[in-house]
């Protein structure tokens, strides 16, 4: 579980949000629930890109050393990383691949799904 101070900027096209410990983290918004979400995605996805990296995740500042302006307002966000790290590593991606027509219509003809397939015969190549 990862705790991290955002700051949402309140503006009249919307709302930013910084965390101002990891930069390039910088989600936005319309409303205040969809800021909460987006900062919730957006500091999960950071954090585990920077697990994936082996970069060093800092401290978080503490909430009293945080400053905000007038439009801002400074929100606890919290992540638990197990569930995006399982989220992240099971997420599919798509693959374009090219057969010769005569093995595609017997596929076919049979009923065979083409990324079950696929997944079988990477996973008994990979996976001895």
């Amino acid at each position: 579980m990862y705790s991290y101070i955002a700051v949402f900027t309140f503006a009249d096209d919307g709302i930013s949000i910084e965390f101002p410990d990891l930069p390039g983290c910088l989600p936005c918004a319309q409303t205040g629930d969809e800021a909460m979400r987006n900062a919730k995605k957006a500091l999960g996805l950071h954090l585990y890109g920077m697990e994936q990296d082996g970069d060093v995740i800092p401290n978080p500042t503490p909430i009293n050393k945080i400053h905000t302006a007038e439009n801002e307002v400074a929100v606890l966000v919290s992540v638990y990383m197990p569930a995006i790290r399982d989220k992240a590593q099971t997420a599919s991606v798509k693959k374009t691949l090219t057969v010769p027509t005569w093995l595609n219509d017997m596929a076919e003809k049979e009923g065979i799904n083409f990324s079950q397939a696929l997944q079988s015969v990477l996973k008994s190549m990979l996976l001895k």
